[in-house]
């Protein structure tokens, strides 16, 4: 299996690498990139776990679009893995081959994993926290209990979102008959107590910068009309059965369930099964349940690291038989999946430059070796802060050699620029524009356009207005 899944992870990153060729990193992706340089134990918008582990990645590996797409295969690839593992309590070996091989079909676990970012690393840590938080609620020792406190901490350091997961937890165990042993019992204190202490860092931080990455969820996502929050409720939990659809489809239709045995699969009599549907059921309502009330606003997108428990609840009931004809045609067809996505990569790659794909993103490369050029042309030092539009500094400094950190949105002020530090907008970005001509310090502004061919399609020009601020001699 792990042989298996590395080949997996191999082959849609080299999928990635080819069909998102024309287009560039990801915002996203750049955004990690750039909090990578400057690891803190929190930033404006998230949790520091995702920066962290592309910083450790990049001590590796070198920074380039297929290893960062390698990086981003790896937390599906993990997920499985435990899927894997997980599903040794409750199938037997081949229903947890079929249940990895259905996951595939679900796009959480290539075609949006691609796209590293928060809910990608949760993938992986919500896997492994239902994985420990199962082993210690049946057996209740300190050992599996402190595991489930660090990786209930892991998940809260990967994204906020995993609150829904820890409560969603919570509710299972309060529903299983056996919650009086469980709560009596030093284990979910020693989960708590593990949790907090591996927290403790990054609650010091939140405290000392205001609780910003929560003060900026509230404005994004919530106070939004209670028609709104019902809106996106429903079309969370829609999303999410949509992207759920392939591998439901496939046991309905191989296995031909009774009534019965798909009220046994949504609910089972058995309280080993039991716990594991409640903890299945749990975190991916509770959103949807909560988000009216709180008049926020939730996507199904947030739901691609609910799914672990899904091949479980699928094929656990007994009277589910796959037979072998079907578990090879299953395990073709999840064969043949990264396979026909990767002959149609360059297909796709053609398509997104006719389109036309964003400029901050598909022109970084050029656009960062223009600025480094007029740089060094002025300096020998090495371009050491890009700043202005936030996301063209991050895409620019992804891919610049120099590695660049990024500055926040305001220029440093004159005379504190001892490295000197670019600043880069959009030309027809007028307030970006204006924020560069406030700088009073010595400057040069330099308008420029960029186009960037692919695979002789030409590409739709883009002018760009640079601010250098040289190094102090």
């Amino acid at each position: 299996m792990v042989i298996a899944l590395a080949v997996y992870a191999a082959l849609w990153a080299l999928y990635g690498s080819i069909a998102k060729s024309s287009q560039g990193l990801h915002p996203d992706m750049t955004e990690m990139l750039a909090w990578s340089r400057d690891l803190a134990w929190g930033f404006d918008k998230h949790p520091p776990l995702g920066a962290a582990l592309v910083w450790l990645w990049f001590q590796v590996f070198p920074v380039a679009e297929w290893s960062f797409y390698l990086l981003a295969m790896a937390m599906p690839a993990l997920a499985l893995w435990i899927v894997w593992r997980l599903s040794a309590n409750y199938l037997d070996a081949e229903k947890r081959v079929v249940g990895v091989a259905l996951l595939t079909f679900v796009p959480f676990f290539n075609f949006h994993a691609l796209k590293y970012n928060a809910n990608t690393v949760l993938l992986p840590l919500w896997a492994a926290a239902t994985f420990v938080f199962l082993r210690s609620y049946r057996t209740r020792s300190a050992g599996w209990a402190a595991l489930a406190g660090v990786a209930a901490a892991a998940c809260m350091y990967g994204k906020y979102w995993s609150v829904v997961l820890l409560a969603g937890l919570a509710i299972a165990a309060l529903i299983d008959r056996r919650r009086a042993a469980y709560f009596r019992s030093p284990a979910p204190w020693i989960t708590v107590a593990v949790g907090l202490l591996a927290l403790a860092p990054h609650l010091a931080w939140l405290q000392e910068h205001d609780f910003t990455p929560l003060t900026y969820a509230a404005y994004v996502h919530a106070d939004k009309p209670l028609g709104d929050s019902l809106i996106s409720a429903l079309g969370y939990l829609a999303g999410s059965l949509g992207y759920a659809a392939a591998p439901i489809a496939i046991v309905l239709l191989v296995a031909r369930p009774s009534r019965a045995t798909i009220l046994d699969m949504l609910w089972p009599a058995e309280r080993e099964r039991r716990l594991a549907a409640a903890a299945f059921w749990a975190p991916l309502l509770l959103p949807a349940m909560i988000a009216p009330l709180a008049r926020t606003d939730i996507t199904s997108l947030w739901s691609m690291s609910a799914l672990t428990l899904l091949p479980v609840l699928l094929l656990s009931p007994p009277a589910v038989a796959i037979g072998e004809a079907c578990t090879r045609r299953i395990l073709a067809a999840a064969a043949a999946l990264p396979l026909v996505a990767l002959i149609a990569a360059p297909i796709i790659a053609v398509a997104v430059q006719y389109a036309g794909p964003p400029p901050a993103s598909a022109q970084a490369r050029s656009l960062a070796d223009e600025i480094e050029r007029l740089w060094h042309a002025r300096s020998p030092q090495p371009l050491r802060f890009v700043g202005g539009d936030i996301e063209i500094a991050d895409a620019v400094a992804a891919y610049a050699a120099d590695a660049p950190r990024v500055l926040p949105s305001e220029p440093p002020a004159s005379g504190r620029a001892p490295s000197g530090f670019v600043l880069v907008c959009f030309a027809s970005d007028s307030n970006c524009r204006v924020k560069m001509a406030a700088y009073s310090g010595p400057k040069e502004m330099i308008e420029t356009e960029i186009t960037r061919n692919f695979l002789r399609v030409p590409g739709r020009p883009q002018r760009y207005t640079i601010l250098i601020v040289a190094p102090r001699p």
